[in-house]
């Protein structure tokens, strides 16, 4: 006579030894991926280490926007402000500058994401159909080469170009001479008000569009010939073929791009700003970043600054989500 036993698992225990074979087996890989290519991390631990300390152990400071700090008392040691630790924002939003450096901000930021997005774009289509391999290195070259200008030299050559007339310069910058010889008055560019954001996008258009246009020359480099050569014997125009082939093959790097871009929305570089500004341009040249500066290392206003610095991230950050979430479901390319 034989007997047979059959042993119950329950589906937990089965659930849990499942999931540490997984994880077993992950760590091995893992490991096995260490040893294998050594080399290459080592290189990436510059990398790590450089966001380690210049971007996520400076978040420990966040904490003094809700405190009234003081240097004597340290980060830990400063008292939580009242008001549920939201003076400092309270503040910002009721003083007299909130609603005008928001304005600049926004403006500003969203003037440069309308004039230096489709730049690249059109650029790469442009020497896409170039068929002389030596002018299309030309072009290139001439287009990429301001990108690798620092932004004092950037800021200096505006300056010099846009000139006004003085005693120095008496016709002023180039620009104004032109103007003048067709009759009309010189432009005081870099103290007018209504010249500022004018003056900050498009010099950054003509700096970033061919350095810009690398990724989607390599999104270009990706399409299948195949594809071209298929609609032409179908009889396709080049229009045609534009439309239907290349704007789709680099629709997905376009709107990858594009999310990143409306995610840095309220960051307006705070070094062109700031050296673009005078006292004569304040009322559209004064934005978060250099707000915060001069609140905060001028005026010493640590725990204010960083409050006003703080509301401009999550600004960004909620930007960041939502759009992404609005492209994932509207063409399915997103970040995650």
């Amino acid at each position: 006579m034989s007997t047979s036993v059959t042993q119950k698992v329950s589906p937990k225990k089965l659930t849990s030894d499942i999931k540490k074979s997984k994880n077993g087996f992950a760590r091995r890989e893992l490991r096995k991926a260490l040893i294998n290519n050594w080399d290459l991390y080592l290189l990436l631990l510059p990398v790590i280490a450089y966001f380690i300390i210049f971007h996520y152990w400076p978040m420990f400071g966040v904490q003094i926007a809700f405190k009234d700090y003081r240097n004597s008392l340290g980060i830990w040691g400063s008292p939580f402000t009242t008001q549920h630790g939201l003076k400092h924002f309270i503040r910002f939003f009721n003083s007299s500058h909130f609603v005008q450096i928001l304005r600049n901000t926004v403006s500003l930021s969203v003037y440069r994401l309308i004039a230096q997005f489709p730049t690249p774009i059109i650029l790469a289509l442009l020497m896409n159909e170039l068929k002389s391999i030596k002018f299309k290195k030309t072009v290139q070259m001439v287009t990429y080469a301001p990108h690798f200008l620092s932004t004092v030299v950037l800021v200096g050559m505006v300056s010099v170009l846009t000139a006004a007339p003085s005693p120095l310069m008496e016709s002023g910058g180039i620009i104004n001479i032109i103007i003048q010889k067709l009759g009309m008055q010189p432009i005081k560019f870099m103290t007018e008000p209504e010249w500022f954001p004018h003056l900050y996008v498009w010099s950054g258009v003509w700096q970033n569009t061919g350095w810009g246009s690398i990724i989607y020359m390599a999104a270009l480099a990706g399409i299948d010939l195949e594809q071209y050569e298929a609609a032409m014997v179908d009889g396709a125009s080049k229009l045609q073929r534009l439309w239907h082939i290349t704007l789709p093959g680099i629709i997905p790097t376009a709107i990858t791009l594009l999310i990143l871009d409306v995610g840095k929305i309220m960051n307006v570089g705070f070094e062109k700003v700031f050296l673009m500004q005078n006292s004569l341009n304040q009322s559209t040249a004064q934005v978060i970043s250099t707000y915060v500066y001069d609140v905060g290392l001028k005026g010493a206003q640590y725990d204010f600054s960083t409050a006003v610095g703080l509301f401009n991230s999550v600004i960004n950050f909620v930007l960041l989500i939502t759009v992404n979430k609005i492209s994932k479901k509207l063409s399915e390319t997103s970040l995650w």
